[in-house]
């Protein structure tokens, strides 16, 4: 009788184990700033406008801004003057195409910039938007996530730029004001102060705009936050290395 084969051994082969959790102070650090949000969300968004808060939102999308700056750069009524503008110097002139294409130039490679860093930081990130978000409407891929804000790195960018280039636009106004009653009028005696009012409203617009995306629902407090240091960053760079 021939003895019978040794029995096989069941299968001891172990589940992965799951993934680590978070640290303690990161999982503090996200309650808080979700306990934060929700809080702002719940208590300024009744005392505000809903239709200012969307107005504001709708004026830093990159689908309506982009193409924005993009026709101020290319529209021909920007040629305000048949004839060019005397500068200085012998047998100097700009038309008032050229003074304004090195300062929007930056604007429109900054918005590019702007849109790649945030759509690449979002997909590493991959942070859901808020669950108290009832109306939320998705437009692309990039955002169902939340970090960081979008609209607060784009209106902050665009207010660094213009607060750098305040020089600049304070020449270039100076220059076309022979050329149009209207810029005349509207700039009197001073394109300084009326640049210092010009930048004044684009840092209120962007803290606003920065503030009613939390108000929204639409991202968390560290969102926006992040959102604005990488916009004013952009801004920064677009300034020194994108000019042309």
């Amino acid at each position: 009788m021939e003895p019978s084969p040794p029995l096989k051994s069941k299968s001891t082969t172990t589940p992965p184990p799951p993934p680590p959790p978070r640290p303690p102070l990161l999982r503090r650090l996200v309650t808080l700033d979700t306990t934060l949000s929700q809080r702002l969300h719940v208590l300024a968004k009744p005392s505000l406008p809903h239709f200012i808060l969307l107005l504001l939102e709708i004026s830093a999308d990159f689908r309506f801004f982009f193409p924005l700056s993009l026709s101020l750069l290319v529209a021909p009524t920007l040629t305000l003057t048949p004839s060019p503008i005397q500068i200085p110097g012998p047998g100097a002139s700009l038309s008032p195409i050229q003074i304004l294409r090195p300062l929007l130039s930056p604007l429109i490679l900054g918005l590019l910039l702007d849109l790649a860093l945030i759509g690449l930081i979002k997909l590493l990130f991959r942070r859901s938007r808020p669950l108290y978000n009832k109306n939320m409407n998705v437009a692309v891929s990039v955002d169902h996530f939340s970090f960081p804000s979008g609209h607060a790195s784009r209106v902050c960018f665009v207010a660094a730029l213009l607060h750098l280039s305040a020089s600049a636009l304070a020449d270039a106004l100076a220059l076309l004001r022979p050329t149009s009653p209207f810029i005349d009028r509207w700039i009197g005696a001073d394109p300084v102060s009326a640049i210092s009012v010009l930048v004044l409203v684009a840092w209120t617009w962007a803290y606003a705009t920065s503030f009613s995306r939390i108000v929204l629902g639409r991202h968390f407090v560290t969102d926006v936050c992040a959102g604005a240091c990488l916009g004013m960053f952009e801004g920064l760079v677009a300034f020194r290395f994108l000019r042309f």
